[in-house]
């Protein structure tokens, strides 16, 4: 179904805000963070979000829009807050350039707009994940899921699925090491 496919990767967003603020707290302590892992997760969001995962949730939030206006109404505007999120990912993109070309950028400024980044992103999820998603899978009829189903791409995530795509390899690798640590640590 498409909200649990929306929801996984909610997860998998997820984890890439954790690798991100890890890095950074390497960066605000003044070691160098591992920049090409910061690049491939900026480049992860320029990509999937941006390109697929964002256009279906436009696509359910339409639906819900028709079928109920007013708990569309109590979530927003979900098309500027997307809007919103990438030009913060531009911001992020532009700060890190900026660190990697040698610019007078301050530390705190970079750290900033990286954490704001972070936040909203998690902001916004938890906002879908709370309030949108339950609203359009209580309004929605099962032909309006049928016409969504027909409508989104069946585009694979180039992180997070079988055919990962050659560019995200290191991240890959580094959220898998990050995972095993992880459950190391709990046993």
């Amino acid at each position: 179904m498409i909200i649990e496919r929306l929801s996984g990767e909610h997860h998998n967003i997820q984890k890439l805000l954790a690798i991100l603020e890890r890095e950074l707290e390497v960066f605000d302590r003044g070691d160098r963070p591992d920049y090409e892992v910061i690049r491939a997760v900026i480049s992860y969001f320029e990509v999937y979000p941006t390109v697929d995962h964002h256009p279906q949730e436009d696509l359910v939030f339409a639906k819900l829009r028709t079928r109920d206006p007013s708990a569309a109404a109590k979530i927003g505007d979900l098309a500027r807050e997307h809007l919103k999120g990438a030009e913060r990912l531009r911001r992020v993109a532009h700060a890190i350039d900026s660190v990697l070309a040698d610019r007078e950028v301050l530390r705190q400024n970079v750290d900033a707009i990286v954490r704001d980044f972070i936040d909203q992103e998690r902001r916004h999820m938890m906002m879908e994940d709370r309030d949108f998603f339950p609203a359009a899978l209580k309004a929605l009829k099962p032909q309006d899921w049928t016409e969504i189903a027909s409508a989104v791409t069946s585009r694979k995530d180039p992180l997070f699925s079988d055919v990962a795509e050659v560019r995200f390899e290191a991240l890959r690798a580094h959220i898998l090491r990050l995972e095993q640590e992880a459950e190391a640590e709990r046993k």
